[in-house]
């Protein structure tokens, strides 16, 4: 994995909720990870949005063992982030916190009856969409996440840029787009984050999505740190 400025990130996730990392997968692994998209004995479930009320387009879910790199990335990034949501969650006041290494994380989350695997693939064509919401499985949640844009921008689609809305106490929503190459991810957070207000921190509503794919078909790897009950 190529280096990471890990202190822009931590900066960038506190100031807006969401930070960028150029270039994290190479376009030999993106095409890679793409072409995946058919192998079903990859995937636990298949989800076509539109019959839950999601938006349109459809994803999977991969099935462990992890394919690589989906694995070794999801292995490689927890530690990186892992001061950053433990800091979040000390300003928010929450008890928990959370281990250097993955495996104990999801050791916790299996021993809760979260066992299932969270990594997905997501894939959308013209006229699809994502529905702004939250990737929450269960009660052992892990406040950040990541998505890697696996096709590339004017070539293989138009539009569908990845969206969040933040909700501040007693103010109207604030958007965010987030613009993405080809390997390009976005970290982000989950459900909510601290920022320092006048009278201390309070704590901001966060949902993420994605608008809608003008032409082309857009491909997305979805990296959550929590497995589902």
């Amino acid at each position: 994995m190529k280096p990471i400025d890990w202190a822009h990130v931590g900066a960038e996730l506190d100031a807006e909720g969401a930070a960028t990392i150029p270039g994290l997968l190479t376009p030999a692994e993106c095409e890679g990870l793409r072409a995946r998209y058919e192998e079903t004995g990859l995937f636990r479930s298949r989800v076509v949005m539109a019959r839950h009320g999601f938006g349109r387009g459809e994803y999977r879910y991969f099935d462990y063992p992890l394919a690589e790199p989906v694995g070794a990335l999801r292995k490689a990034l927890y530690p990186s982030l892992v001061p950053i949501a433990n800091r979040w969650h000390e300003s928010l006041g929450v008890d928990a916190r959370f281990p250097d290494e993955h495996a104990a994380f999801l050791a916790r989350c299996h021993a809760a009856g979260q066992r299932r695997a969270t990594p997905l693939l997501l894939q959308y064509g013209p006229g699809d969409y994502n529905c702004l919401h939250q990737d929450l499985y269960g009660e052992h949640v892990f406040p950040l996440q990541v998505a890697i844009l696996l096709s590339a921008p004017g070539r293989d689609f138009t539009g569908g840029e990845f969206v969040l809305t933040e909700q501040r106490p007693r103010m109207q929503s604030r958007p965010l787009v987030v613009p993405l190459g080809q390997g390009d991810a976005v970290v982000f957070a989950v459900h909510h984050r601290p920022v320092q207000g006048s009278r201390g921190t309070y704590r901001v509503n966060l949902r993420h999505g994605v608008s809608r794919v003008r032409s082309g078909r857009r491909h997305t790897l979805g990296v959550i740190f929590h497995d589902a009950a």
